[in-house]
């Protein structure tokens, strides 16, 4: 019979590869449309607003785009948008299966500030919202006018939030957070602003009536911000599987830094797509960046070692401090897994504890109980390729600890 935490981690898969395919479709037609758009033939005469021919797949395809919408309503027309609302959607699932669920272990880190699990949950919820309504107001400022002026103030934005999440929550929640704040603007940008003001043209069409252009071009600037967001919002849904992208505390000033890079790398192609020649410098500007991410991510080390000290355990901690067969399970992760997972790993060629997880003290291991189970209990994961020699009866007590503490069973008293 498969356990909660079995049917826990299947579930956060199954939403997580929804996700990544809902967004491969979304990321790849909006660059698409960017390069069309980009790449128009417009010295045509006619009501198009420009023209191109594509080979793909064997056939032939002549693509026309009319600046603010043709004379009549087309019979058939395809509305771009469901793959950004089921990216988002599958997306806070994800948030909501790992994160919220699991907000004492991956959230909540008590040396920046000791919160309930209720309360990093609205925490986290209301950063999301609040973040759209900060970046929808200043798109409707009169600093719209000035699209450069919008960028600079929204990056502005973006370091003062980075570093307000990396004061709250864990390093590895605070970067997907970020992520998650700037997915959401690009989301809402699609559903309350581009599809909202493509129905107010089609509606005026079918009426006979001159669409306004203003309403394409408020679209397309949204477009384009979507376009340049994309990159960093894709680094930092997979920072969480990097330590020295998250486990740093200049994680913030890293977080901030990446989505300049997004900026260099999208002029590159995008300037490419518009036939106005390759601004090679932009690859020399991104790998300076780059660089300079890398020596953040290490500069923690050039200090002490943090040393592996107990804490004061947490509810969920002490839950599985207090199972009967801890004493046991602790003993085999100190002799099977501690060499790799420690502040300053044993194994030769570990630079860091393989995914931020340290397994040394009580709280290190009550803590991560369901990984050690999952991770080494159900399964073979850890050790890698079995380096340290877990058999299956050790493996049968880690199973047990974990069921035990996740019943709520405590070991009874010394005699």
């Amino acid at each position: 019979m498969l356990d909660q935490a079995i049917l826990g981690d299947w579930t956060a898969f199954a939403v997580r590869w929804l996700h990544v395919i809902t967004a491969i479709a979304w990321i790849g037609s909006s660059f698409y449309f960017i390069a069309l758009d980009l790449g128009l033939n417009r010295n045509i005469k006619g009501p198009a607003d420009g023209e191109e021919w594509q080979v793909h797949g064997g056939g032939f395809y002549h693509i026309q785009k009319y600046l603010v919408a043709p004379e009549a309503m087309p019979e058939h027309l395809t509305w771009f948008k469901w793959e950004a609302y089921w990216t988002w959607i599958s997306g806070a699932a994800l948030l909501a299966v790992l994160y919220w669920a699991g907000a004492e272990l991956y959230m909540i880190d008590p040396e920046k500030l000791d919160l309930l699990p209720w309360q990093a949950i609205a925490i986290s919820a209301g950063v999301i919202v609040l973040g759209w309504i900060g970046y929808d107001a200043l798109c409707r400022s009169p600093l719209a006018a000035n699209p450069t002026a919008v960028m600079l103030v929204l990056f502005a934005g973006i370091v003062v939030v980075s570093w307000g999440l990396n004061q709250v929550f864990t390093g590895r929640a605070a970067l997907l957070h970020l992520g998650a704040i700037t997915a959401t603007i690009m989301t809402a940008n699609v559903a309350m602003v581009i599809i909202p003001n493509q129905r107010v043209v089609v509606a005026d069409l079918k009426a006979g009536r001159k669409p306004d252009p203003k309403y394409g071009k408020i679209a397309k600037l949204r477009s384009t911000h979507n376009n340049y967001l994309t990159l960093p919002v894709i680094f930092l849904m997979l920072s969480n599987h990097y330590p020295l992208a998250f486990g740093t505390e200049n994680a913030w000033i890293i977080a901030a830094l990446v989505f300049l890079m997004g900026v260099t790398i999208r002029h590159f192609f995008n300037t490419m797509h518009a036939r106005e020649g390759r601004p090679w410098w932009t690859w020399g500007a991104t790998a300076a960046i780059f660089a300079a991410i890398v020596a953040l991510s290490t500069a923690p080390l050039f200090d002490s070692w943090e040393e592996a000290e107990d804490r004061p355990l947490t509810a969920m901690e002490r839950r599985f401090a207090e199972a009967p067969g801890f004493e046991e399970a602790q003993d085999i992760v100190l002799g099977r897994c501690s060499m790799c997972h420690a502040r300053e790993p044993g194994w030769g060629g570990l630079g860091h504890a393989p995914g931020g997880v340290h397994l040394e003290t009580v709280s290190d291991i009550a803590r991560h109980a369901r990984d050690i189970y999952l991770q080494a209990g159900v399964t073979h994961a850890m050790p890698p390729g079995n380096v340290t020699w877990m058999d299956d009866e050790l493996r049968a007590v880690l199973r047990a600890w974990y069921r035990a503490g996740a019943a709520g069973e405590t070991a009874p008293p010394e005699a």
